[in-house]
Parts: structure tokens; C-alpha cells; sequence
């Protein structure tokens, strides 16, 4: 026989009573409310390839802070620089497989995403100003829809490292004579190679893990990268000159598995865009502050190297006439909106 034991309210304390006469309304206002009711925070972990003060790692761990306190802990957005992952494809296939939620591909962009290919021409796009403006806008948001057809990826927001110049060990590289010759390290995506070999010098593609010791070695002679990463990077233990030839844009991405994208609420979602923007207008702030002469002088001159001014149209032209027309013919539509975007 079974003994079902009746609760009565006067057996209980004045506490336990409140909750069994007011049910629901009983346990809010009793301020337990917390602990019955609260969903666990969703974790969004991000992995990015180098820590602060890297431009990137910057804006990004801004941004996790951001998204924890404006979420009200909802959101629990944690930032590893360096430290989770440290290439960039294990980066992306971690994102792509949900192993994480976001990560970006650092500067092989094309290489995770060839449609990006277009972007790292050398010359065609001119200035920051040309580029956030087409990645904010209609391109940026026919290439978002592409990728989470494409890639089951989420484009959070676009940004970049800047445009790449020249360090070199042996000399100042301001004319395209000046490369002849000259082993560069490039990345492994196409358009490096076909960028350097077509401004006249040779080509080496090589993972940035190796580029050190081989710089250290003479296996090269130099390399290419935007200042904010030459500094980020201290190219200046492996290099005498840097030559600003802004001869690559570099632009990448920040992505979100597109199944945890979708699992988001509206409101979530909002807030994972608007804190995007923002880092992206962080990181812009940092790396454009260093793109100049007068900036990089002051930044690598006291640590050894000598900077120059390299004579751009000279290596605008060379790329105009030998890289240009296979470029211009593989990407044609959007070749077209890139050259005809104002500004």
C-alpha cells in the first residue's frame, strides 16, 4: 500500500509556505528566481592566431569583454590570441566543424576563401577608404550570403592588416629593378606568387613557422608584410630595410560556425554585428596608424631598420601590364565593381 503524505501548509516554515500557496508567482517574488530560471550562458569561444597588441587581437578581445557585459553574461565570448590554436587553417577547420564558434583565417584569407583572391590583386584596391566602404556595403554582403551558402560560415564582419611592403635584408627595394633577383617569402595562395614574380622578382611560398629561420639562413632575402604586422612580428630581428610599396591589400575576415549563428536569438544576433563593427573600426584605427612613412619610421627605425618610400606608380604600371589581364579575366564580375567603386 502506498503512503502519499499531504502537505500542509501550516507545518511548514513561513518561507516554504509563501512558495506552496503563490506557486510561480511565489518563487519570483521570493528572488529564486535565479536559480530556477536562468539558461546557462552560451559560450562563444574565438580563436585567433597571435595574442595583443596585434591589431586584430585587439579589437577582438575588446569585443569579447563587450559581448559578456553587454548580454548580461548571456553570452559568455571568450578571446584566445596564440594560446587555443596557432595556425590559421586549424583555425577555420575548428570553426567550420563547430569545434569552435568563431575564428578568422588571419592573412591566408584566400586561401580559406579564393573568392577573396580578387581583393589581393596588386593596385587594384587603392585605399582604406575604397575598401571598408565595399566590404560594409553591397560586396560585402554578396560575399557574407556566398560564404554561408558556400561554407556554412557567418561573415561577423570583414577588416584587415593593411597593405604590404617590402623587408629586406640586403637592400632598400624602391623600383622594380630593385626585386630581380630577390628570393621573397610570399604566402601560399596564388596571388602572392604571381605578385611578386610578376613585379619582377622571385617568389618563394613558404608557412610563416619556417620564414625566420630561413631569413636568418639566406634561404631569402626578404619578405612582405604590412607594418602593423612587421612590428606585431619583430621582422626587425631578421631585417635591415622596409620599402612601403603598398603593393598587396590585406584583407580577411571574421566568421561564426553558421549552425551556432543560427541557434543565436534575434537580439544576440544584433549584438554579435553591432560589437563586430565597432572591433572592426578598433583594428582599422590601429593598423592604418602605422601605414604611413612618417609611422613606420618612428615605429622600426629606433629597433635597426631603415625605411623608405617606394615609387608606386613605377610598381603600379608593371603590375597594370603583367598581372592585371589573368586577374581581370578569372574574376570578371566583380573585377568590374571593384574598379568602378567610388570611394
Amino acid at each position: 500500500m502506498t503512503t502519499i503524505m499531504k502537505i500542509s501548509s501550516r507545518n511548514l516554515p513561513l518561507r516554504r509556505r509563501t512558495l506552496v500557496k503563490g506557486g510561480l508567482a511565489g518563487i519570483i517574488a521570493s528572488g529564486l528566481a535565479p536559480t530556477f530560471a536562468r539558461a546557462e550562458a552560451k559560450k562563444l569561444v574565438m580563436a585567433h592566431i597571435v595574442p595583443p597588441p596585434e591589431s586584430g587581437a585587439v579589437g577582438f578581445a575588446w569585443q569579447a569583454e563587450e559581448v559578456r557585459k553587454r548580454s548580461g553574461g548571456e553570452l559568455d565570448m571568450q578571446f584566445f590570441g596564440g594560446t587555443l590554436l596557432s595556425k590559421e587553417l586549424e583555425i577555420m577547420n575548428a570553426v567550420k566543424s563547430g569545434n569552435i564558434a568563431i575564428g578568422n583565417p588571419g592573412g591566408a584569407a584566400a586561401t580559406v576563401f579564393p573568392e577573396m583572391g580578387v581583393f589581393l590583386v596588386p593596385y587594384l584596391v587603392q585605399n582604406y577608404d575604397q575598401a571598408y566602404k565595399m566590404f560594409n556595403g553591397k560586396i560585402g554582403d554578396a560575399l557574407d550570403k556566398q560564404f554561408q551558402e558556400k561554407y556554412k560560415l557567418k561573415t561577423l564582419c570583414f577588416f584587415d592588416y593593411g597593405f604590404r611592403h617590402f623587408w629586406t635584408s640586403k637592400k632598400a627595394i624602391v623600383e622594380p629593378k630593385d626585386l630581380r633577383g630577390a628570393k621573397i617569402r610570399v604566402q601560399q595562395a596564388k596571388v602572392f606568387g604571381d605578385t611578386i614574380n610578376g613585379l619582377g622578382g622571385n617568389a618563394v611560398p613558404m608557412a610563416w613557422g619556417e620564414v625566420i629561420s630561413a631569413a636568418k639562413s639566406g634561404v631569402i632575402d626578404g619578405g612582405d608584410l604590412p607594418i602593423v604586422n612587421q612590428i606585431a612580428l619583430k621582422i626587425y630581428e631578421v631585417s635591415k630595410f622596409c620599402s612601403m610599396t603598398f603593393h598587396n591589400y590585406g584583407p580577411t575576415l571574421n566568421t561564426m560556425n553558421l549552425a551556432t549563428w543560427e541557434g543565436l536569438s534575434e537580439p544576440h544576433k544584433k549584438l554579435m554585428l553591432d560589437t563586430s563593427r565597432e572591433a572592426q573600426a578598433k583594428c582599422r584605427e590601429l593598423t592604418e596608424s602605422v601605414d604611413n612613412l612618417a609611422a613606420a619610421k618612428r615605429e622600426l627605425e629606433p629597433k635597426g631598420m631603415t625605411v623608405v618610400q617606394g615609387n608606386v606608380e613605377a610598381f603600379r604600371k608593371v603590375a597594370q601590364e603583367k598581372i592585371w589581364p589573368a586577374y581581370k579575366q578569372q574574376y570578371a564580375g566583380l573585377w568590374e565593381q571593384i574598379v568602378e567603386f567610388k570611394a
